[in-house]
């Protein structure tokens, strides 16, 4: 593939820092410790490294681990179902989670992870996007931080991408 354009600019590499600082202010007080964060795969990379350090300037230091579910498949429309990849790798019975992922559509993957980190044991599940983009149905879930409150556009960058592209840029675009 072969890129000539970057997509417009929707949000700024600054800006995307200052909203996940203004995020971490608002998770810490909720959080200890002994709170596992965990990283959706593989878009929640980009916002799961800068939370947790945002935490750690909050004076939190979470455990890490991550949980790689599927329902793309490197494409733009979605499969209808989440398939787990890799599961969790950290015990979490007795510990509160912090589930993290890039953008927060239909509420597949979210609502999956949720239900798997419960299952583990976690005695209290939160969660935290980055994005989440208005969607015409009612989700099973809501999340319960969100950064940014994005437009529905078909959003690449910090983590979003298009077809496995784009993922890197420090700053969200609009493919659309």
């Amino acid at each position: 593939m072969t890129v000539t354009a970057l997509p417009p600019l929707l949000m700024s590499e600054a800006e995307v820092a200052s909203r996940v600082e203004a995020l971490a202010k608002s998770i810490a007080p909720r959080i200890d410790d002994e709170t596992v964060a965990i990283c959706l795969l593989t878009g929640g990379i980009w916002f799961g490294a800068d939370l947790t350090r945002a935490l750690a300037r909050q004076g939190r230091m979470v455990r890490f681990d991550a949980l790689w579910l599927s329902s793309y498949r490197d494409e733009r429309a979605r499969l209808g179902r989440c398939e787990v990849r890799a599961d969790l790798q950290r015990p979490l019975a007795g510990r509160k989670a912090l589930i993290l992922d890039d953008v927060f559509d239909t509420g597949l993957s979210l609502s999956e992870s949720v239900r798997l980190v419960a299952d583990a044991g976690a005695s209290e599940v939160w969660t935290a996007v980055f994005a989440r983009k208005p969607w015409p149905e009612q989700r099973a879930i809501e999340p319960d931080f969100v950064a940014w409150e994005a437009p529905a556009r078909f959003l690449v960058g910090y983590g979003m991408d298009d077809a496995g592209a784009w993922r890197g840029l420090p700053y969200i675009g609009a493919m659309d």
